[in-house]
């Protein structure tokens, strides 16, 4: 009688994987997100909805034609984020703003899982379970939620826009939605704004690229319309703020990322032209592969979005959809032997890095340094096979023969 052959092909093929992440990642969901609901609605410590409440308090005054940037030390964004979030936040008290926000959150998880999904080729029960449990029981996802910041809610809505770009029927409806979207998507620009070299370069879509940019450029003038300073003056102290908070603050509430590499050596003048270049190429990048699978432009994008600027550990969500890429990959791709292996388990690796409550608040030095550094490896490592295996397919497209 033949022996079985447990490889790593085998586990996959009997769920093994699958039967050992999932309860795991069950509780993760249920404890970390039902703390951090908690920490949003009703903690009245100084850390429960902490963004949430600094954004409450910026529309606040910006809309009764207060000074903010230079008064408030935590206004860090842009004109038209203001206009964008009033109608979640300007017209409530506290305490409904925050239940309001929950609610969203919520509607966005689910969302988010939607397109996941959809998005990851997953085939059975227990395949959709594991991705319907990878935003939900990622530390990230809790984090924004409890502190109320803008990723959870903006992450799907940026998702939908450009997946509905993708279609090739040219309709106004179509591109008016998704266009509407990705602006509202734009209420945080250091996350959105990458995203938009796609919009920019979908074949046949720059009317969609020309749709954003008025639209944000009106968002901008009817912000300043409530403030009695100039536009230019008010686009000067947005980023002279911006500055301020990212050289201070990036050393002690962001990781892995060129703001945060780059004051760690006391070098904090090559951030902005670093960044800067990093969005060049990446546009470049996105313009020569226009064509390849929207999915993998869309993850690449998302991991450089996370490297390119300041973010905290929250933001961390931007990698999650390049843990759906390698699903799908592993379900698709042609590879054999262990290169096929090693892409089929690469997922749960990284979740078991991505899962709550993470190792950053968790572990004690130096084991958190390790942790985060390890966490940095595996996405550079993902973005530079994405990137390899964008290439490998374009060239197969133009040399069928070489398959």
């Amino acid at each position: 009688m033949e022996k079985k052959s447990f490889t790593l092909n085998n586990l996959l093929k009997n769920s093994f994987l699958l039967r050992i992440w999932i309860p795991p990642m069950v509780v993760a969901a249920s404890v970390w997100l039902g703390y951090e609901f908690w920490r949003l609605v009703w903690d009245s410590r100084v850390t429960g909805a902490l963004d949430l409440i600094q954004r409450y308090e910026d529309i606040f005054f910006w809309f009764r034609e207060f000074q903010v940037y230079g008064i408030i030390g935590t206004a860090s964004y842009p004109p038209a984020s203001y206009v964008l979030l009033w109608p979640l936040l300007g017209w409530l008290s506290l305490p409904m703003a925050r239940l309001l926000w929950a609610v969203l959150s919520i509607a966005a998880l689910v969302w988010l899982c939607s397109i996941f999904r959809r998005e990851s080729k997953a085939d059975t029960t227990m395949e959709r379970a594991f991705i319907t449990l990878i935003p939900l029981s990622m530390y990230a996802s809790g984090a924004a939620t409890g502190n109320g910041q803008l990723i959870v809610l903006m992450l799907p809505v940026l998702l939908t826009a450009l997946l509905l770009l993708q279609h090739k029927q040219d309709s106004w409806k179509t591109e008016l939605a998704a266009c509407f979207l990705f602006l509202l998507a734009l209420v945080k620009p250091t996350t959105a704004a990458p995203f938009f070299w796609i919009v920019l370069f979908i074949p046949g879509r720059l009317r969609a690229a020309v749709l954003v940019v008025t639209g944000y450029v009106g968002l901008t003038l009817f912000a300043g319309s409530f403030q009695s300073q100039s536009l230019f003056s008010l686009i000067t102290g947005w980023l002279d703020t911006g500055r301020e908070i990212f050289a201070n603050d990036a050393t002690y509430f962001s990781q892995s990322n060129i703001h945060s590499w780059l004051v760690s050596i006391n070098l904090e003048e090559w951030i902005t032209p670093l960044s800067l270049l990093i969005l060049a190429l990446l546009g470049i990048w996105t313009k020569l592969n226009k064509t390849a699978d929207p999915w993998l432009i869309i993850s690449v994008t998302g991991i450089v979005a996370r490297l390119w600027t300041y973010h905290a550990w929250y933001d961390d969500l931007l990698i999650a959809p390049s843990i759906i890429a390698l699903f799908r990959l592993a379900k698709t791709c042609n590879f054999i032997g262990y290169g096929k292996e090693i892409l089929r388990v690469s997922p749960f690796i990284t979740v078991l890095f991505m899962i709550a409550p993470g190792g950053l608040y968790l572990f004690p030095s130096p084991w958190k340094e390790l942790y985060t550094a390890g966490q940095t490896v595996i996405w550079l490592s993902i973005l530079t096979f994405l990137i390899w295996f964008i290439h490998r397919e374009k060239q197969n497209r133009i040399s069928p023969r070489s398959r």
